[in-house]
């Protein structure tokens, strides 16, 4: 038999027990997704498992916001992120609302379509529904140099596009075949949880939006920002509660890895790192 707890006796009580405010667990995902260096780690489905654990078990939550600024990466980081979000979403019954700031790009898209609703800032950047692969190719300069490559493979296709040769046609048209099977499930993963979708316009081409302008295409639901939305729906003492995500230092990366550092290359690795990224951001004037 339920029964209500007086002041007095709920004075006693640990904080966390007195607090009657409605709670929303906050959990923010941003930067690029997949592994970009050891020292420098995207989003992945490793990094983030445990804080999507803590905000869909907290006590008492009401819903779970996402607060995500992604331009996108690697397609099977994002795909296991968004199950993993829909799955907790089911098991714990909660609804899960996303809130884009800057950019939810590509597979940052993805990830925000594991959210019931998706609000975005009017100037924030959407879409981005594609794929894409891209590299350098080195084959020019070694000839200059006068270096000789000597690679030998067992199966032909171990060595697809090798930076270091000419690009061979064969391989060009197998990538797309791989392309087009991780854009066949992208797309469909838009239209199974955006039904509100426009119709008429091609939304699947890798074209970016703002937030204003992905509203009447049903990219996005409405325009705002998590503190504003989340107290129009649950009052103003919403307790919005940030999960933060255990990352840690370089040093405790790296005993989680079991290595050592590895001096200049560590650090090359990481600016090279920051490079991408920057750059990745700058695809869409951010």
């Amino acid at each position: 038999m339920a029964f209500a707890l007086s002041d007095s006796v709920r004075a006693l009580l640990p904080r966390r027990f007195r607090d009657r405010r409605p709670r929303v667990a906050v959990v923010r995902l941003s930067g690029t997704i997949g592994a970009v260096s050891p020292i420098r780690p995207g989003l992945s489905i490793g990094g983030v498992a445990g804080s999507l654990e803590r905000a869909f078990g907290m006590p008492g939550v009401k819903a779970v916001a996402l607060i995500i600024n992604s331009p996108g990466g690697s397609p099977a980081q994002s795909h296991l992120i968004h199950r993993r979000i829909r799955a907790l979403a089911e098991e714990k019954r909660l609804p899960v609302l996303a809130f884009v700031e800057d950019v939810a790009a590509s597979g940052g898209y993805m990830i925000a379509c594991a959210a019931d609703e998706i609000v975005a800032d009017p100037t924030s950047i959407v879409g981005s529904i594609g794929v894409v692969s891209a590299g350098f190719g080195f084959h020019g300069l070694l000839e200059k140099l006068g270096v000789e490559r000597r690679v030998h493979t067992q199966g032909e296709a171990k060595s697809m596009l090798d930076p270091f040769r000419p690009e061979d046609p064969a391989d060009v048209e197998r990538l797309k075949r791989i392309q087009a099977d991780v854009q066949d499930l992208f797309t469909g993963l838009v239209t199974a949880r955006r039904p509100t979708l426009s119709k008429g316009e091609n939304l699947f081409t890798g074209a970016v939006w703002t937030g204003r302008q992905a509203l009447p295409l049903g990219l996005v639901d409405a325009l705002g920002d998590v503190r504003t939305v989340m107290r129009a729906r649950f009052g103003e003492k919403v307790d919005l509660r940030l999960v933060a995500e255990a990352r840690g230092g370089f040093l405790s990366r790296l005993l989680r890895r079991g290595g050592t550092p590895g001096g200049i290359n560590d650090l090359a690795g990481g600016a090279m790192a920051a490079v991408e990224e920057r750059a990745a951001f700058a695809r869409f004037g951010l």
